[in-house]
Order: C-alpha cells, then structure tokens, then sequence
C-alpha cells in the first residue's frame, strides 16, 4: 500500500496534517462559540459557519490563479503566514459587542484567504509529483493515503479542543464562553509545526514546484496533445463533476452544523461501559494499529515483517485491555467530540479502500473515478436514511428545549453510525475527485482547475445553512432533504458517466 510512493507525497501531508489539525481544531467548537459567545441562534450561527466554510473554499480559486503566475510553493507560504494572523485575532477575548463581532469577522477573512493560498496549491504539488510516468499508476492511491494523513490531525482535534477549553476552566477560572479563545490559539501552534516541516522536507517534492510548466516547457507532452477542443472539452466535465460536488459537500459539511446542534440537544451526554471508550481517541489509535497490524501480517512477504505485524496488533490489544480496566463508572460526552470519529475512520478505513480497489484494479474491474463518486453519492444518502430512522418520534426542536432536563436522548451510535457511512462516501468522493481534477485538468490551467474544485466545495458549504435554517421543522423532513439531494446527484452523474469516462 505504502510502496512505490513519491517521498515527496509523506513531507506534504504532514505539512497538511498540521494545518489541518489546527483547523478542525477551532471547526469542533466554533458553532457552539457563537451560541455561547454571541447568543446567537442556530440559524444565524448556522449561516456564519456556512459562510464560513464558503470562504475557505472559494478562495482557492484566486490562490490557483497566483500559483499558475507565481509558483504554488509560494502562495503555500505566504497562505501559512496570513492563516496564522487569523488564527491569533481570533484566540483574542474580545468580548461580546459590536467590536468583538467585528474582529471575528476580520479573523475569519484572514484564514480564508490564507487556505485558500495555501490548500488548493499544496494539492496541486501532490498531484506534479505523479505526472513522473514512474509515479502515475500509484495516483489515486496516492491521494487516498495523502488524504488518509492529513486527517490524523483532524481526528485529535476535538480531543484537543475539549481538553484546553477543559483545563483553561479548571485551571484558570476562564468562564466556558472564554475559553474558546484557548481553542483557537491551538491553531497558531500547529501553523508553526506545519511550515516547519514544509521547509525541513522540502528537498523531497522541488520538482513539484512549478507553475507554467505547461506554457513555457516546450517538453510538456501533455500541453502539445491537448487541442483547443479537448481542453474545452476537459473543462466541461470538469465543471459537471464540480456540480455534483456541490451537493456532496453540502451534505458532509452537516457534521459541525446540524449533526453537532443533534449530538448537542438529541444525544446522550454520558455513557457507560465498553461503549465510552470509543470517546477516548487514545483508544480509537489502538484500533487503527489493529488494522494496520493486519494488514500487515496477511500483506508482509517476510517472516520479520509478519511478526512486526503481530507484535503491533498484541500491544494495541493489550492498551485497549488496560483502558477497559481503568474505565470510568460514567464518560462525558461533549457534543464536539463527535467530529473526531469521521477522521479517524477516513484513517482506519483508507488501507481498506486502497487494497479493494487495488484488487479490483489488478483484475480489471476497478470502477473508474467518476464512477466511484457517483456511488459516493449513494453512500451519503444511505448515511442520513440512518439519521431518519434515529430521528423518528423525537420531538421537534422548539419542544425538545422545551422540556428540559427531560428531553428525549438518543444513543450516540446513531451519529457514530452516520459518521462511518459518511467516511465511506468521503473516500469514494473526495480523495479520488481530487486526483480527477489533477489528471484531467488542462496542463496551463491546473492551478485554476483545482481552484474550481474548491469553489464548488465553497458553494456546497454556503448551502450547509439550509438544514440549519430548517432546524425548526421535525428532524426526518431536514434529514430527508439530505438524502433526496444525494440521490439526485447519484442520477445526475450516472447519466453522464461515459463522457467523464472518455476524458479520466
């Protein structure tokens, strides 16, 4: 799985991973903050996340414009430093007027445009490094296990989150509305952490630093292929699948808009027994080495590396073991902590999605990209038919608030069950549609081609506030609208799959 790789491909995650850390970091909490900071209602709150997670992923386009004139590498270091300034005006307790709302305001621009700088570009590179024919069979694997390492640092993020807003209550006596703040300041860290490692590592992926490559290398085979026909023709499909995209993100994007406010007002707060320790991330760790390990032991050709293997799947049972044994009577649960469950799934299930396509591949019957995000479509849409199925008699929310400490619960596994399904339409849709754009984009217009990607991610996010704004309504209607947008954009991309098909 983890041979044949680029070198290049690891630095660049783990640039990624940092980054991202931080980000899911202030994400886990930043709904909660503007209902606990500003008093401001779900739907509001709902809107400015969603603006939000617009911005971040429409600024993209203008960062993939810069780097096709000024080189990705740059964009990507100059996106670090502005990211971080939003970052730092953030994590400042400005209050609750006029002034703080302001701020907030300024901060959230400043780490838009900084991702969108710096996102969009370092994809691309990841993508340069395939276009060596050495490298090109191993593309899509390739952004499968980049996508799998940037979410190791989202998956610790909530934990992280909860954990210094925790000791900053305890510790300091900062009230729970400031303590945010100490969320937030986490990403500064993780920024420092990530341009390091971009500096230190950046031996490994030179070569994937260019820009108009395809304008002024008169060796660029792809460039002199391409007619004006078939480079319109690549950006027609690609501007189709941007469509279908749209409607994806809008329904993931849920996880910290209604599927929080759900885990926050719907879901059990405590658990007992085996079940807490899927709230623990130490133990969720465990269990990727366990499937890791087994990986290993039925894929090693050695007999040293089979008992590696082993050793790593003994000591991850014997950690889950010892937990078990010091469990609490009772576990809290925080209604971010539910956001770490779709990375570390995105990290335990990717070995899985890489060697099920790679046996299908090796059998010729490895379904093509644009066929493997229509069936991600599919995915999502089954995820919200579980949230139907766990929604069904639960008051609506006016009256849900209503009753107070008597409100209906649920059991946490039906989030958790959605999360898992979601996971599964994130592999088939996100890592494998990015490797798309890079393969199918024009040669000269690679960095605004990704920037469309990210674009139709943009307009999907602006789309999350709809179910927010619908919050009001019984919970199987709002879920239900999820899963009839899925479905009609499963159908939208069926029915042009043999052209997207002639260009992939």
């Amino acid at each position: 799985m983890f041979e044949g790789q680029p070198k290049g491909l690891w630095a660049l995650a783990l640039a990624n991973t940092g980054e991202r850390f931080g980000y899911y970091t202030m994400l886990a909490v930043f709904l909660l903050f503007l209902q606990a900071n500003f008093g401001f209602s779900v739907g509001v709150s709902g809107t400015i996340y969603s603006t939000f997670l617009g911005l971040v992923y429409f600024f993209p386009l203008f960062g993939g414009m810069l780097a096709d004139k000024f080189g990705f590498g740059k964009m990507v270091t100059i996106g670090i430093a502005i990211m971080f300034l939003g970052y730092l005006l953030l994590s400042l307790p400005l209050g609750t007027d006029w002034v703080a709302v302001a701020g907030m305001g300024a901060a959230l621009l400043l780490i838009g445009f900084g991702t969108g700088l710096f996102k969009g570009n370092l994809q691309v590179m990841v993508g340069n490094l395939y276009d060596d024919p050495k490298y090109s069979a191993k593309r899509d694997s390739g952004f499968s296990l980049f996508y799998m390492a940037i979410n190791i640092g989202a998956m610790f993020a909530p934990s992280a989150a909860i954990g210094i807003m925790n000791w900053a209550q305890t510790s300091l006596g900062i009230s729970e509305a400031d303590s945010y703040h100490f969320a937030f300041a986490v990403a500064c860290a993780s920024l420092i952490v990530s341009i390091a490692i971009y500096y230190c590592f950046r031996y490994t992926f030179k070569d994937a630093d260019r820009a108009k490559t395809a304008v002024t290398n008169s060796n660029e085979p792809a460039a002199e292929q391409l007619t004006p026909a078939q480079t319109k023709e690549r950006i027609i499909c690609l501007c189709l699948v941007y469509a279908v995209v749209i409607f994806f993100w809008m329904a993931f994007h849920q996880n910290g808009a209604t599927l929080t406010q759900f885990a926050k007002d719907y879901t059990a707060t405590s658990s007992t027994g085996i079940g807490s320790m899927m709230f623990d991330v130490v133990n969720l760790v465990f269990c990727i080495f366990i499937v890791y390990g087994l990986f290993g032991l039925f894929q090693s050709k050695s007999a040293k590396g089979k008992g590696i293997s082993a050793a790593i799947i003994l000591a991850a049972v014997a950690g889950l073991i010892w937990k078990y044994g010091s469990l609490a009577a009772t576990t809290a649960v925080d209604a971010p902590i539910f956001q770490q469950f779709n990375p570390c799934f995105v990290v335990a299930l990717t070995p899985v999605s890489v060697a099920l396509f790679g046996a299908l591949a090796q059998k010729g019957k490895e379904p093509s990209s644009p066929k493997k995000i229509g069936l991600g479509m599919l995915v999502a849409a089954i995820g919200f038919v579980i949230m139907i199925v766990g929604s069904i008699g639960l008051p609506a929310p006016a009256e849900q608030a209503a009753l107070g400490d008597a409100a209906v619960r649920v059991s946490p596994n039906w989030l958790v069950s959605t999360y898992l399904v979601l996971t599964f339409a994130e592999l088939l849709l996100s890592p494998i549609g990015i490797s798309f754009v890079t393969k199918v984009a024009p040669p000269k217009y690679k960095g605004m081609m990704m920037g469309g990607w990210f674009v139709a991610t943009a307009v999907g996010n602006f789309l999350v506030a709809i179910p927010t704004l619908m919050w009001g309504a019984d919970l199987t209607i709002v879920w239900g609208v999820l899963v009839a947008i899925c479905l009609v954009s499963a159908l939208f991309i069926f029915s042009i799959l043999k052209r997207l098909e002639k260009v992939a």
